[in-house]
């Protein structure tokens, strides 16, 4: 794929060091893939933390355990699928996936499969609760890593922003349009919907917030000034 010229992050996805400067390049600097592979890791381990604590999952992680649970699939492989089924649906909106795109469907859903045998399962509710806030933590981490580094958007956001464009209606609407039917056919499959489910829909949006505005003062401090009067 040609890069773009350079495309410039939103006030709320700040600029950093390790921002790449085209979204569609194919050959992003080595500190760029690097905090990349870290974010998009984090974020497939949070996935794997909240589906351990049994008491309800993410929206898209909904759809993909009751596919998992229909086609005798590991979720970490109905993840894959339902990455690359949405992938195709860029196709008549025109969209166009980065290096983070591609490497977003491949990493999310090894990890969680790779995760998942160490985690074992939660035992009781307060331990459930504490992983799916902590999951949910690692996601916000992991997204505020992923998409400061500037190399295209996972499969999901990049169909949202294209509806968004093909449709005109607000993104806000596009996007919960989107989550609750994914939601709804997920718990029509048999997929694990619970008080999880909520917290991490409550809590997701903050964290990433939060995580954005330190990975944004991290990656711009510069250390004490040394005197050298």
């Amino acid at each position: 794929m040609n890069g773009e010229p350079q495309l410039k992050l939103g006030k709320d996805v700040p600029v950093t060091w390790w921002s790449s400067n085209e979204t569609l390049t194919m050959t992003p600097d080595p500190p760029t893939v690097l905090i990349l592979l870290i974010g998009l890791f984090l974020f497939g381990l949070g996935d794997a933390v909240i589906i351990s604590a049994k008491w309800g999952v993410a929206p898209w992680t909904v759809l993909a355990d009751g596919i998992a649970q229909r086609l005798d699939l590991t979720i970490g492989v109905a993840t894959f699928l339902v990455s690359i089924a949405v992938l195709f649906l860029w196709i008549p909106l025109r969209e166009r996936p980065g290096i983070g795109t591609l490497l977003n469907i491949i990493i999310i859903a090894a990890t969680i499969d790779l995760a998942l045998p160490y985690l074992g399962e939660s035992q009781n509710p307060t331990n459930s609760i504490f992983r799916v806030l902590s999951g949910t933590a690692l996601i916000g981490v992991g997204s505020a890593l992923y998409l400061t580094c500037n190399l295209g958007p996972g499969p999901r956001d990049g169909w949202m922003t294209g509806m968004h464009r093909a449709t005109g209606y607000p993104i806000g609407i596009v996007r919960g349009t989107i989550e609750v039917s994914v939601l709804l056919a997920g718990w029509l499959l048999g997929g694990d919907l619970w008080y999880g489910t909520m917290i991490f829909a409550v809590f997701i949006g903050p964290a990433v917030a939060i995580f954005l505005r330190i990975t944004s003062k991290i990656a711009s401090y510069q250390g004490p000034e040394m005197n050298t009067g």
